[in-house]
């Protein structure tokens, strides 16, 4: 599928994005996880693995990685100026993640067209490389993005 964007989207910087998706995600900030890079399509985010995140068996809570997955997905898939909603997410876990690591995740559009658009997003750690593969589907709403709608 090719990329199609809507020349209708509106124009917003990179950088105001970035400050909404940290100041309006109230989950993402209670876990730890930070924007360290947006762009068209794109995202990055990261949080240090803690106490907090462990599991019953000491390694990383499998929900605290999908949702830093679906955090960078959320954040590459608004990254246009409007609205997208997840329709669709898959992951399947590498490794195991365990306390003081950093796990990195790093979200790319596939493809976008006028109402759908396909992401792939890696978790990786310094440490033990490849942790997850996550991939995720949006319903692309159209409504432009707000300090309010974020």
């Amino acid at each position: 599928m090719t990329n199609v964007i809507d020349k209708n989207e509106p124009e917003i910087s990179l950088e105001n994005l970035k400050l909404m998706f940290s100041r309006q995600d109230g989950f993402m900030a209670a876990l730890g996880a930070d924007i360290t890079d947006i762009g068209p399509g794109t995202a990055t985010v990261r949080m240090s693995v803690g106490k907090e995140h462990l599991n019953f068996n000491g390694s990383c809570h499998g929900g605290c990685i999908f949702s830093l997955a679906d955090f960078a997905f959320g954040v590459s898939s608004n990254s246009h100026g409007v609205m997208a909603a997840g329709i669709d997410a898959h992951i399947t876990y590498q490794a195991a993640a365990y306390a003081g690591e950093i796990l990195t995740a790093h979200s790319r559009e596939i493809s976008r067209s006028r109402k759908i658009a396909t992401y792939q997003i890696e978790v990786e750690s310094e440490t033990n490389g490849l942790i997850a593969s996550f991939t995720g589907t949006v319903y692309i709403i159209g409504k432009p993005h707000s300090p309010k709608t974020g």
